[in-house]
C-alpha cells in the first residue's frame, strides 16, 4: 500500500507542478516578477541569470515533504507527502533536464531531442521565447499549441462561412 500511495502521489505532483509552473509563469513570471524573469529572456551574460532564483522557490517545500514523509507519524498523510515531495523533486529534475538542457543548451542533453515529444516541448517553449505569450508551461506545451491551432482553425472556418 505504501508504494501504491508514493507513486499516486509522486504522479499527481508532476502533473500539478506542471500545471502550477505555467501559471506561475504567465501570471507571475511576466508580470510582477518581470525584473526578475526578463534576465530569461536576454542574451545570457556569464554562466547564470537573475531568473535562475525563481527555480529554487519550491525546493524548500519538496524537501519539507520528503522529510516530513521520513519521520513524521505514520500514516497515509506521511506516505502522500513523502510521494509528493518526490514527484515535486522528480519535476524540478525534468524540468532543469529539458529547460535548461534541452531548450537552452546550458547541459550537455541534446540526445534528448531524439524523443519526438521533447523536441515538441523544445519547440514550444522557443515559441514562447519568440513571442512572449503562451505556452508558459513546458511539457505540455505542445498541446497548448496545438489547442490554440485547432481553435485558429476553427473561427477562421467559421469567419470563411459566414460570408
Amino acid at each position: 500500500m505504501t508504494l501504491a500511495i508514493w507513486i499516486g502521489a509522486a504522479l499527481a505532483a508532476f502533473a500539478i507542478m506542471e500545471v502550477w509552473a505555467a501559471l506561475l509563469h504567465g501570471k507571475v513570471w511576466h508580470h510582477a516578477l518581470w525584473r526578475i524573469h526578463r534576465s530569461h529572456h536576454t542574451k545570457r551574460r556569464g554562466a547564470f541569470e537573475q531568473n535562475d532564483a525563481l527555480a529554487f522557490l519550491h525546493a524548500p517545500i519538496a524537501a519539507g515533504l520528503i522529510i516530513y514523509g521520513c519521520d513524521g507519524a505514520p500514516g497515509p498523510l506521511r506516505e502522500a507527502a513523502f510521494g509528493f515531495g518526490l514527484g515535486m523533486t522528480a519535476f524540478g529534475l525534468a524540468y532543469v533536464l529539458v529547460h535548461d538542457g534541452l531548450v537552452h543548451g546550458r547541459l550537455p542533453v541534446s540526445g534528448l531531442a531524439r524523443v519526438p515529444y521533447l523536441a515538441r516541448v523544445r519547440d514550444a517553449h522557443r515559441v514562447h521565447h519568440g513571442t512572449g505569450g503562451p505556452p508558459y508551461g513546458l511539457f505540455l506545451g505542445p498541446l497548448v499549441l496545438a489547442r490554440r491551432a485547432a481553435a485558429g482553425d476553427r473561427a477562421q472556418r467559421a469567419t470563411q462561412r459566414a460570408r
